[in-house]
């Protein structure tokens, strides 16, 4: 399908650009070897990274939002992948011949993420995404994804309209946020994806890797 050309390109963080997943899969296995479990296989986990703690420890532990034991659960998580989230954490290859190469044609980029700033504002400048052109983390605005309200914070930080943005995602949240903000959407394939296909996301392009958007955007 062919896209109008973008004036930015806002892309997820987990899964999207950086490959975060083993760092976020140690902290839940944390969690199991805390609860006298061995380790889940690393396969389980990296699917659903993108869904953070909710996601992790639910795959992790089988505890989810509302059992009486998932605040201190998600507390002791958080607190242990903070500890260590840049022990194995880097960018997918390609993104940066990718972010260079839009940096070239003029095209502006930036992140927005429902993970929150307390960890986001850390780890960006560390995997080489410092100088994006906006940041919107989960805890930015009062809504995060799929809610539109911080793709939204994202263009207007960069004095774009939402129709002159795509965004790039790869979880069906990211592709749902990016329609009602009015974006045209790219799925990213090369990331975690949850337990659904994106072929069935209905975003406006499938990419099966980073450097596919430079076709895209031809």
């Amino acid at each position: 399908m062919s896209l109008r050309p973008p004036r930015a390109i806002l892309f997820d963080l987990d899964g999207t650009l950086a490959d975060t997943a083993p760092d976020l899969a140690a902290a839940a296995n944390f969690l199991r070897q805390e609860h006298g479990m061995d380790p889940a296989p690393y396969e389980t986990l990296r699917p659903v990274a993108s869904a953070g703690a909710r996601g992790l420890i639910g795959a992790a532990l089988d505890i989810h939002p509302g059992d009486e034991r998932y605040e201190a659960l998600k507390a002791r998580f958080l607190d242990r992948y903070e500890a260590n989230m840049t022990a194995h954490s880097k960018l997918f290859d390609s993104v940066p011949e990718l972010l260079a190469q839009l940096e070239a044609r003029g095209i502006a980029w930036g992140i927005v993420t429902n993970k929150a700033s307390r960890f986001t504002d850390k780890l960006t400048p560390q995997i080489g995404l410092g100088h994006a052109g906006c940041t919107v983390s989960g805890d930015t605005t009062p809504h995060p994804k799929p809610h539109p309200a911080p793709l939204l914070e994202a263009a207007k930080r960069l004095q774009l309209a939402p129709e002159d943005c795509w965004y790039v995602g790869d979880d069906l949240r990211d592709i749902q946020a990016g329609r009602a903000a009015g974006m045209p959407t790219v799925a990213a394939a090369w990331g975690y994806c949850g337990h659904s296909a994106p072929a069935s996301w209905e975003a406006d392009a499938l990419a099966h890797e980073p450097l596919q958007l430079l076709q895209l955007l031809a």
